[in-house]
């Protein structure tokens, strides 16, 4: 069985997604994680909230998953986990699949460039784009939206779990200043947002909150 360690409106939201697309039978543990002060200015705010006891994620936050006593943590790595699990749902390619290779390195980019670009961004650090950091925010974009102009997806013609955490970014910031509407950005959430599993998904988070 496959349990869902869950934060409403968290970054265990699209590992919901990712579940309902897999067509995956789970059930969804929601346990409290700290978050900023809402009533806090600023990109910096305190954090608020004590850490869940029922978490079994080591640091308390989501997403975290349990399959069978087995326990894993980190978007990216739970994403792989679950597109091997079920490859009948192909929407994580294969070992032998030719995309198998820039499915990899999307679920990668995404943990080690992607989201700490624009982390960095939204805090306003500087030194982001040295020899030993990431690149900045239009880098990664550039990145990303070369990919899309080949295709519907990052990999192409082929939805895949990567889309899952990109587009995360994508749904969450569209229109904010660090992701200014375009035509093909609209275009990619349209698309991903349309997708049934996506609004199954969202139904159900608003039903944990």
């Amino acid at each position: 069985m496959l349990t869902l360690y869950h934060a409403p409106q968290s970054r265990s939201s699209r590992i919901l997604w990712l579940l309902e697309e897999l067509d995956a039978e789970y059930d969804i543990k929601t346990v409290s994680i700290r978050r900023r002060d809402p009533a806090a200015e600023g990109p910096v705010a305190p954090m608020i909230g004590a850490r869940d006891p029922q978490n079994v994620h080591p640091h308390g936050k989501v997403p975290a998953l349990v399959h069978d006593g087995v326990t894993i943590f980190e978007s990216a790595a739970v994403v792989l986990y679950l597109t091997d699990a079920f490859p009948r749902n192909r929407i994580g390619p294969g070992v032998g699949d030719p995309l198998r290779g820039p499915y990899l390195s999307w679920l990668a980019y995404y943990t080690g460039v992607m989201e700490p670009a624009f982390t960095a961004a939204m805090l306003g650090l500087k030194g982001t784009d040295s020899t030993i950091a990431w690149a900045p925010v239009d880098d990664v974009l550039a990145h990303v939206e070369a990919a899309l102009a080949r295709g519907p997806y990052v990999l192409g013609e082929t939805f895949s779990g990567a889309d899952v955490l990109v587009g995360s970014v994508y749904i969450l910031f569209m229109g904010a200043p660090l992701l200014p509407r375009t035509d093909l950005r609209a275009a990619y959430v349209e698309r991903l947002t349309a997708r049934p599993a996506y609004r199954r998904a969202q139904a159900k988070d608003g039903a944990t909150a």
